[in-house]
């Protein structure tokens, strides 16, 4: 596991609700992503970058544009026009596969509709005169992680696409006579400052999870935030080397984990008990009562346990439900979304000190 100077995930101070989330997201995809409001330099962007050094591992076939598994239909492959390795699949014939960690594909601000979707490879058309698709930031993104900061800043136009691709997992190109469709499963993660502009009830309601992160009160634990950002930034190799035994203890506890998460089960009442916390909060709609569901099946699997308790469910709706209430004029973003008590020091401790 190589951090490739990128700040250790295990290193950041505090906020554990924050890597709580993502965490969870990583045992369980269909969780469906991590939204994560706070004020600026609280360390949203770092630890979305982090998680690179603690990604699971998947198997792909090797250069496939689309990410897929071996195990994926072949359907995708009949209107491929970029795959070396579409005649074998169409003749179920072995394939190349690699394993590799999932990937952080980031979506800038700025990025057009092509970008994000995919276009005609226009150099292509014009050097062999026949037509093939350039994959866009969705094909690079499936099976893997899909990060936007300042994610309250995208166009419109762009999280329309955002929004089709999370619904139904699958994207569309249509450029000059040709459509092609291909898997654009993903879990999406946003950055934002409330204080910037709020998001379209849409894509707030299409994130799994939602934390608001502040900056720390404690004194001592605000000194530590600068000892470690400046012995990384002096020596960022050896600053990684201090923290790669618990980065890959993290990792292993999350590899452990999604091993236990099919067998995890929930008893009706827990069932009952989500159901009416919902209703209590006054959740629209159902996907508030399913993720809950889902995040304390997660974290249940987290703990390394193989059944859902109460404090369980109740760490998911901490996680799960803040940003689903309806929401009346002048409501404080931040009295909603306050970090859980219960999620201290559920990471890993410090462990390294300066």
């Amino acid at each position: 596991m190589s951090c490739q100077n990128i700040y250790p995930f295990v290193a950041i101070v505090g906020q554990e609700n924050m890597k709580l989330a993502l965490c969870l997201n990583l045992i369980d995809p269909t969780i469906s992503g991590v939204l994560i409001r706070g004020e600026k330099g609280t360390a949203k962007s770092t630890a979305v970058r982090a998680l690179a050094d603690i990604l699971p591992k998947i198997e792909v076939i090797k250069d496939c544009p689309f990410q897929l598994s071996p195990n994926d239909s072949v359907e995708i492959c009949r209107g491929c026009f970029m795959s070396h390795c579409r005649e074998k699949r169409l003749n179920n014939q072995e394939v190349e596969t690699i394993c590799r960690h999932i990937r952080v594909v980031e979506l800038p601000i700025g990025a057009t509709e092509d970008r994000v979707v995919g276009t005609l490879d226009l150099e292509y058309a014009i050097k062999k005169g026949k037509k093939r698709i350039e994959p866009g930031l969705l094909a690079a993104a499936h099976r893997g992680i899909l990060y936007i900061d300042e994610v309250n800043l995208l166009d419109d136009h762009v999280v329309d696409v955002l929004l089709d691709a999370a619904a139904m997992g699958i994207n569309t190109i249509e450029r000059e006579g040709i459509s092609f469709s291909h898997p654009a499963s993903f879990l999406l993660i946003g950055t934002m400052n409330p204080e910037e502009g709020e998001l379209r009830p849409q894509l707030l309601d299409r994130f799994g999870l939602s934390v608001y992160v502040k900056g720390i009160e404690d004194p001592r634990e605000r000194v530590l935030v600068m000892e470690r950002r400046i012995a990384f930034d002096q020596d960022p190799q050896g600053f990684c080397s201090m923290w790669r035994e618990k980065s890959q203890e993290l990792a292993d506890k999350i590899e452990r984990a999604k091993l236990i998460h099919p067998h995890v089960i929930v008893d009706q009442e827990h069932l009952y008990y989500i159901a009416e916390l919902c209703t209590k909060m006054g959740i629209d709609g159902h996907r508030g009562d399913i993720v809950t569901l889902k995040t304390a099946k997660a974290m249940a699997a987290f703990e390394g346990k193989e059944k859902v308790e109460t404090t369980h469910i109740d760490v998911a709706a901490e996680l799960a439900l803040p940003h689903r209430m309806r929401r009346t004029p002048f409501m404080d973003v931040e009295n909603k979304l306050t970090p859980p008590s219960s999620l201290q020091n559920t990471i890993c401790g410090d462990g390294v000190s300066f």
